[in-house]
């Protein structure tokens, strides 16, 4: 890579392949990252019957929407340790995303999970050496908000 914002995007691109492909759980749900950058990640995911909690209501389960939620905030975790790590080389970076991990998670449930989209996006609050803090929001199609989160995850 000749250029710090190569560099970026080339493991910014490697994120978006690891969390789409290489995670059985997230290719399971459908979860597509439509946009990353260093501090803001933002996902989608469609209803699938697989994925219901309530039959009559027709609602996402609590666990899928906690699940999202943590994966969005990991990636844009995962992401903040491109910022930190911008002078070592891609191998040292790519190590350290190994070492990514979910220390603390809080869900606020505001809402049934009710839609056929599913939008979640998250930001860095504060990233350190060894945590980083973000924030998630869940939204359906019609930008109605499901739940938020706080996630703190260890990055280094």
């Amino acid at each position: 890579m000749n250029t710090t914002a190569g560099k970026e995007q080339e493991l910014l691109d490697f994120l978006k392949r690891l969390y789409e492909n290489d995670l059985p759980f997230n290719r399971l749900i459908g979860l597509k990252i439509k946009s990353i950058t260093l501090e803001k990640v933002k996902t989608e995911f469609s209803m699938q019957a697989d994925l219901i909690g309530n039959p009559v209501q027709k609602t996402l389960h609590g666990g899928v929407i906690s699940s999202v939620l943590d994966a969005t905030g990991g990636l844009v975790a995962s992401a903040g340790i491109i910022q930190r790590m911008n002078t070592d080389p891609v191998e040292s970076v790519l190590n350290q995303f190994s070492k990514v991990g979910t220390i603390d998670l809080r869900v606020d449930y505001l809402r049934p999970g009710r839609g056929a989209v599913f939008t979640a996006e998250a930001n860095i609050m504060r990233s350190g050496r060894k945590v980083a803090v973000t924030r998630m929001a869940l939204h359906n199609e019609e930008d109605i908000l499901i739940a938020v989160g706080t996630g703190t995850y260890l990055v280094g």
